[in-house]
């Protein structure tokens, strides 16, 4: 599995790479377009591959429910894609233990991971969204939120926003009417 680098370094990357191409070696600009093609590419993945998925992953067809008339009570369009977590070898323990954590709603007591596809009337279609399904959770299950930093409130905004309060207070005070003191 490659090492996840975040957004920032790989814009880093990407600078280096446009300065030594304006500034330095002269380079066609295809090559130093696939050549950053290629290292955001190989920064930016996060899951194994689709077919690297499927070897752990077990398709369970059954009668889907739905339009279709009598087509419905002969054919098993309704897709089942049962995915063990803790079998996948391309998930080290860390990713393991997340995915145990985000998806544990919806994994059943033997930590089997189960999606259902049964929109389409084709078992096909069926099986091909579940899939995505699979892909998109996992996805979204390790994503990792970056920790907010908290910043200070400029000095410079602070004073401003103090005038313009004092600048509204003024504009307010001079609509009252005088006082006979």
């Amino acid at each position: 599995m490659l090492q996840r680098i975040g957004g920032a370094k790989v814009l880093k990357i990407l600078e280096k790479a446009i300065f030594k191409q304006a500034f330095g070696q002269n380079k066609s600009p295809i090559i130093l377009t696939f050549k950053i093609i290629a290292t955001m590419c190989t920064f930016a993945i996060m899951l194994p591959t689709r077919e690297e998925i499927l070897k752990f992953a077990i398709f369970k067809t059954s009668r889907s429910g739905g339009k279709g008339g009598q087509h419905v009570n002969k054919v098993s369009s309704k897709v089942e894609l049962v995915f063990d977590l803790n079998q996948a070898i391309f998930f080290s323990d860390e990713e393991k233990q997340l995915l145990n954590l985000r998806l544990e709603n919806r994994l059943d007591s033997d930590g089997l991971l189960h999606i259902v596809a049964q929109e389409d009337r084709s078992q096909l279609l069926n099986k091909e969204k579940a899939i995505i399904k699979l892909i998109d959770l996992l996805k979204r299950s390790l994503l990792v939120q970056k920790k907010r930093k908290p910043t200070k409130i400029p000095r410079a905004v602070i004073e401003k926003r103090l005038q313009n309060k004092s600048l509204i207070s003024s504009r307010k005070e001079s609509r009252k009417r005088p006082s006979i003191d």
